[in-house]
């Protein structure tokens, strides 16, 4: 029913962008904070006074999430055929 997924998948497929601007809307954010090396330290939920991604961040964001979609579609489909 659940399958683990990593923090580094949900950023790099255009989900953390897509999640972020609907929590922009009430100030908040999931923030990733990486060490010296560039691992992920800590990933946690905060305020901020975001209200939204300047255009090239928003188009980037957009572009990876379509392309994760398309490289993905089938298994999504999968998945809600199996509810």
């Amino acid at each position: 029913m659940v399958e683990r997924l990593s923090w580094i998948e949900f950023k790099n497929s255009g989900l953390l962008f897509f999640v972020n601007q609907i929590l922009h809307l009430f100030g908040r954010a999931i923030v990733f904070q990486y060490d010296i090396t560039g691992s992920i330290e800590e990933v946690y939920f905060a305020k901020c006074k975001f209200r939204g991604f300047a255009e090239p961040v928003t188009s980037e964001g957009y572009k990876n999430l379509t392309a994760y979609l398309q490289k993905n579609i089938e298994t999504i489909s999968e998945d809600l055929d199996k509810e």
